[in-house]
């Protein structure tokens, strides 16, 4: 009787142990904000300007300090009079965020209610 119930528990155990080992995803890379010594020289050569740190995992998605998104969007377009073509990037968990929602809801629309909750998106970056 020993035997047999001390077999269900090694058995147990041994069941177990895979859930445990299930990793965490890791971070794979760091997107520090850009020095504010440096915006106009990035602006200039046309990079990105990084308003918020966030994180790429291991896992494929991406976090903030805050928040873990689906995806990272880099949305590019031109507003009507612009010179060039801005890019806004925003984490995300939806595919869809237009042209027209990324710029009003990066913060150069002067109307707050065309942001996006930031569990649904978050503006981090722009050019």
């Amino acid at each position: 009787m020993k035997k047999v119930i001390g077999m269900a528990i090694t058995a147990l155990i041994l069941l177990s142990l895979p859930g445990c080992s299930k990793e965490e995803p890791s971070v794979v890379k760091v997107y520090e904000v850009t020095d504010s010594e440096l915006v106009e020289e990035y602006l200039e050569k046309d990079e990105l300007v990084t308003f918020v740190p966030y994180y790429e995992m291991s896992d494929g998605t991406w976090k903030t300090e805050r928040h873990t998104y689906l995806y990272r969007l880099e949305i590019t377009g031109k507003k009507h009079n612009a010179a060039k073509e801005s890019t806004f990037v925003f984490l995300s968990n939806t595919k869809d965020i237009t042209f027209e929602e990324a710029w009003r809801a990066s913060g150069i629309s002067s109307y707050s209610g065309s942001y996006f909750p930031e569990e649904d998106a978050i503006f981090v970056a722009w050019k």
